[in-house]
């Protein structure tokens, strides 16, 4: 039996935060990941855009070419917790098969679910998403023109209509995920 297949071996834990373009996931994976490796646990960061980018994929925005990247993510997430290391996923990935997935073969996997209201979203609109899909310029947008599937079953839902700090919605993860069900002392 191999190291990674032994089941006695120390896995890490995916952190798989999910929700719509402008939700927050890239804010609150940066302030969880610091937080983490602050507490000296082995973390690696992993970001829908970074990943578009070092897969090639950047202009892959129809359902299946989604479905595609949000498995390979998935994948990606398994193999780097079975060696060890602990993985925050921030991505939009909205698939019941995907996360369905996780859950059959991600040991230590967490979900979290940044649900942010529609208005919310369209003022923060960062990248200018929801303005250019308004405008008739984007097509394939999750939310809009394609439809989400929402979480069924996420570890945890943060709510957020703007009045939660990304620290704030931080700390209820580490306070819900992490020192309740993981090896990290707050």
């Amino acid at each position: 039996m191999d190291s990674l297949t032994d089941p006695s071996r120390e896995r890490g834990t995916v952190y798989w935060i999910t929700g719509l373009a402008a939700a927050g996931k890239t804010t609150l994976a940066t302030i969880l990941w610091q937080r983490l490796r602050g507490a000296g646990v082995s973390t690696v960061l992993l970001d829908g855009d970074r990943l578009r980018v070092v897969l090639d994929a950047e202009a892959a925005h129809a359902p299946e070419e989604r479905r595609r990247l949000a498995m390979t993510y998935a994948r990606l997430c398994r193999e780097l917790a079975g060696q060890g290391l602990d993985v925050i996923c921030a991505t939009i990935s909205m698939f019941h098969q995907v996360r369905d997935w996780n859950r059959a073969n991600i040991a230590r996997y967490r979900e979290i679910y940044l649900r942010v209201p529609a208005d919310v979203l369209g003022q923060r609109d960062p990248k200018g998403i929801y303005a250019q899909y308004r405008q008739g310029g984007l097509k394939h947008v999750v939310g809009q023109d394609l439809a989400t599937e929402l979480p069924r079953a996420p570890d945890l839902v943060i709510d957020n209509d703007g009045s939660l700090s990304p620290d704030a919605a931080v700390d209820l993860i580490w306070r819900s995920l992490v020192t309740a069900r993981d090896r990290v002392n707050a």
